[in-house]
């Protein structure tokens, strides 16, 4: 947990952060601001679980900071500290749910106690959040959804080890285990095709209800609507499913399901089964064979309902695999996994060597989308290819980085590299750009509010991710930095201007001239008159 001291009084929030015995609570970080906006700045970059606040400070009261902090995280636990036994005060206190209200100076036991106190609460209401109970109401709730994600991973060609795949379908109460099972390709044909996103999700909704009814006696079901429009089910016959073949129940009741949906939904189903797999190994092949059929031999027919035979394709006519296997190569160049794009091209490789080494359009397939995706994520950041790779285009435009596997390797790991490369360089100067820019505007509105909030909004970013790129680019915190620039103008200010210190406290952003000569003496051990007196 990390926890927060505010106060204007240097030394006792010093002290108070310091000198107690805040890890043996499991805090495992103390911040000290001395300020209610500094407070408020350490909020908004850090997961701070508890504050501590005095009330008397100037600009804002703590009061005014717990109402502030409300508005932003409701989680938060508060303790308030006041020099004054006010009823006005402990009444706000309770309106703002502060965990307690101490009198200063308040005994160890005292503070200790209530920031146990605030502790205590916080995990309660954690334990709330994530206990078995409510887990398991929140699984039920969204079980359909990811049942559905389940299947559709499995159909997309991501691989579970065998353990996986049975805690998987423990936890989402589904009676499938490893062994015989069939898949069940159903497209719905024209008549569906006048209603609107929602209604057809309905129809959908509807045909596996259907199907659950019709076969659930005899097979176990478990359906989900697919990205190419097939409503794809799984299908895995019961311990008692009578003397009738499997072969024979599958037609059966796939005929019966057509004739059902005809009668009650007033539209037609095209049905394309196959033959009886192992899953869960071969689901993803044996999904791929399904759809290749409806693509080659229902076509546009409709009403068909067709088991897929188990004829092998001849082998310089079957697909690429890993290319196609989620994530793609495209979605790893968009998320900039760049070692896992360069691990994906080397497999692209090597399978076109063990399968495909005699297959020149294989590999011109393979060149191909792995171009695509290429010249995609340089236009996206507004670069260009050609420009990336100087003469090298012209090995890409003549198509001799397709003549061989070899060169497609070669080729691709270099334009990864400098896309890589490039697409670095464009990051870092986004981020000296988003510097530059909160770095003129504070310059320019020093004297009024140039909060983190109030930056991030200048260049539209969330102030979490301003604060960290400001980190990294410059080395300081961006609240670091506008205290040196305060302090700098200040200094100036005094050495080259008769302005009064109240004047220059304004013109820097100090709404509170006390408070900004006790911020100037904690800097450089001297009072501004002092320090102008000096030089």
């Amino acid at each position: 947990m990390q926890m927060i001291i505010v106060d204007d009084e240097a030394h006792w929030v010093d002290n108070l952060s310091m000198t107690k015995p805040w890890h043996t609570l499991g805090i495992e970080q103390v911040h000290r601001a001395y300020s209610a906006r500094e407070a408020l700045q350490l909020i908004e970059t850090h997961p701070i679980d508890i504050v501590i606040s005095d009330i008397q400070m100037p600009e804002m009261t703590g009061i005014e900071l717990i109402e502030r902090i409300r508005i932003r995280d409701k989680k938060i636990k508060c303790i308030l500290l006041s020099g004054y036994s006010e009823f006005d005060y402990a009444k706000k206190a309770i309106q703002y749910e502060a965990v307690d209200y101490l009198l200063k100076p308040p005994t160890d036991d005292e503070l200790i106690g209530a920031v146990q106190k605030a502790i205590d609460q916080l995990n309660n209401e954690w334990a709330l959040v994530s206990s078995l109970s409510r887990t398991q109401f929140t699984l039920r709730e969204n079980l359909p959804h990811l049942r559905g994600r389940l299947l559709l991973e499995a159909l997309q060609g991501h691989r579970f080890s065998a353990s996986e795949w049975e805690r998987k379908l423990d936890n989402y109460d589904l009676p499938f285990h490893t062994g015989d099972a069939a898949l069940m390709l159903v497209r719905m044909d024209n008549e569906f095709g006048h209603y609107d996103s929602h209604d057809q999700t309905l129809i959908e909704y509807a045909i596996i209800n259907m199907a659950e009814e019709i076969m659930g006696e005899f097979m176990h079901v478990w359906g989900v609507k697919e990205e190419h429009g097939y409503v794809v089910f799984l299908l895995q016959l019961k311990e008692r499913s009578g003397d009738i073949g499997k072969e024979t129940i599958l037609e059966k009741l796939s005929i019966q399901l057509q004739s059902k949906v005809k009668q009650f939904l007033k539209g037609s189903l095209s049905i394309v089964m196959t033959e009886w797999f192992t899953f869960p190994e071969q689901i993803y092949d044996r999904f791929r064979q399904a759809s290749a059929y409806f693509r080659q031999i229902v076509g546009d027919e409709r009403e068909f309902v067709m088991r897929v035979t188990d004829v092998e394709a001849p082998a310089a006519q079957g697909p690429l695999d890993v290319l196609y296997t989620p994530p793609t190569f495209i979605q790893l160049l968009e998320s900039g996994q760049w070692d896992a794009a360069e691990d994906k091209i080397h497999a692209v490789c090597a399978e076109l060597d063990e399968k495909w080494s005699e297959s020149w359009e294989h590999c011109m397939e393979a060149g191909f989308l792995i171009t695509a995706a290429f010249t995609n994520l340089a236009h996206r950041n507004k670069l260009t290819l050609a420009g990336l790779m100087g003469s090298e285009i012209d090995q890409l435009q003549s198509g001799e980085v397709f003549s061989t596997i070899g060169k497609l390797r070669k080729w691709s790991l270099g334009v990864l590299a400098k896309l890589k490369e490039g697409t670095s360089n464009e990051v870092k100067d986004t981020r000296s750009e988003y510097v530059k820019k909160i770095q003129e505007f504070t310059d320019k509105n020093l004297h009024l509010d140039v909060s983190l909030r109030v930056l991030a909004d200048h260049v539209n970013l969330h102030p979490t991710h301003l604060s960290k790129i400001y980190k990294i680019e410059t080395g300081e915190g961006i609240s670091e930095y506008i205290a040196r620039l305060r302090m700098d103008r200040a200094c100036h200010k005094l050495v080259t201007t008769t302005k009064k210190v109240y004047e220059i406290s304004l013109e820097i952003g100090y709404m509170d001239p006390a408070y900004f000569i006790k911020v100037f003496k904690r800097q450089f051990g001297v009072t501004p008159q002092e320090y102008r007196d000096q030089h």
